[in-house]
């Protein structure tokens, strides 16, 4: 067993985490979000998600109780959703759950791959960095169909200001 996966990962029943990687193939999101930030070395916020939404709450509810970490929200039209954004959840939780439960679509498949890439990278501090910024845009890029965008992949870099310096200061602060 990897040593970060948690235990409760190991005792999904097959039945369930065989479903519930199904209805995530369908249903679920792998996402990178980059926020700006005035107080961050490099103005972005690089964090990671993982969600899924429906009109029922009770299947939700399993992804919560099975993978053990996230939370389960109800938006104001009656859609919920429940997602994992903390980092030390996905690759303890999310990234086990998902890789004992493989997904079929070829699609969603590709998805995790760069999703367990980016996660791997932030829990390395390359996000701290411009170069690591550009290729977590390029990655970006490429997951569920380029997406709907706050920011863009050309705006993020551009914001990064005296972007050497910066990058020499992460890097000793890391």
């Amino acid at each position: 067993m990897d040593p970060k996966m948690d235990p409760r990962i190991k005792r999904v029943p097959p039945n369930i985490g065989y479903y519930l990687a199904g209805f995530a193939d369908g249903e679920g999101s792998f996402m990178v979000v980059i926020r700006p930030r005035k107080d961050y070395r490099i103005p972005w916020k690089v964090s990671l998600c993982f969600n899924v939404s429906q009109g029922d709450r009770v299947i939700l509810s399993l992804f919560k109780r099975y993978l053990g970490c996230g939370t389960l929200r109800e938006r104001v039209d009656g859609v919920c959703y429940y997602e994992v954004n903390n980092l030390n959840a996905i690759i303890q939780n999310v990234i086990p759950f998902f890789e004992r439960f493989p997904f079929l679509s070829a699609k969603k498949k590709a998805d995790f791959a760069r999703f367990k890439k980016l996660a791997r990278m932030i829990s390395e501090g390359r996000h701290l960095t411009e170069e690591g910024i550009k290729e977590i845009l390029r990655i970006r890029l490429a997951m569920n169909a380029g997406g709907k965008r706050r920011y863009s992949d050309k705006e993020i870099p551009s914001k990064i200001h005296g972007s050497s310096e910066t990058t020499r200061k992460a890097r000793r602060k890391q």
